[in-house]
């Protein structure tokens, strides 16, 4: 368990920290970039929000409050609290045209900064637990890594950044949406900012 949540942190670092990302679109206060490499599509929403560090960190790394502001999450439950910086939780989403219902088993880590430029991180990967095995009525789906890393700007606002390195399982919600045909990313966002504010 240790080493899971200490690989799931340091997946996402890694990620964050890949050179060659490159930005597709730009609004008033979100960015989007995306990253390519072999047939691992990743991308990273850049968030400008009007509120301390801290308090985005408390408000995002609780994924029960995920439905809030995230419309793909349809339920979300904690499975099991591993630890204080380490939760298991059961995801389940809402159907896409012509596709089944989706699921997930993920283990959510989070960090505080350990040093003041350092980022707060709210990590998050797919695992097996014996006790949520596949259901007939979900397709189960995997997130290789994905999460937050908050960078404060100082007293009363910060960047939130979301990552999210693209499966296939997960493809169907995004296809539409790098092609421009859909603003399911940016709506998340600009919920996601407004939740936070």
């Amino acid at each position: 368990q240790a080493y899971l949540s200490y690989s799931n942190i340091a997946a996402l670092t890694h990620l964050a920290r890949k050179p060659g990302w490159d930005i597709t679109k730009t609004l008033d206060n979100v960015k989007i970039w995306t990253h390519e490499e072999g047939a691992v599509l990743s991308f990273k929403v850049e968030m400008q929000v009007k509120v301390p560090s801290h308090v985005a960190f408390s408000l995002l790394s609780d994924f029960s409050l995920r439905q809030r502001w995230d419309r793909h999450f349809l339920t979300c439950k904690v499975l099991q609290a591993v630890s204080e910086e380490e939760k298991i939780y059961h995801v389940t989403s809402a159907p896409m045209t012509g596709h089944q219902p989706r699921d997930f088993v993920i283990l959510v880590s989070q960090r505080q900064p350990c040093r003041p430029q350092e980022p707060y991180t709210v990590a998050v990967r797919s695992v097996t637990l014996r006790a949520v095995p596949p259901s007939p009525e979900f397709c189960r789906s995997e997130i290789l890594c994905a999460g937050f890393q908050i960078h404060s700007n100082g007293s009363s606002s910060c960047t939130v950044c979301y990552f999210h390195q693209v499966t296939s399982g997960v493809m169907p919600y995004l296809a539409a949406n790098l092609t421009g045909s859909s603003k399911s990313i940016e709506d998340t966002a600009l919920e996601c900012i407004k939740f936070l504010e």
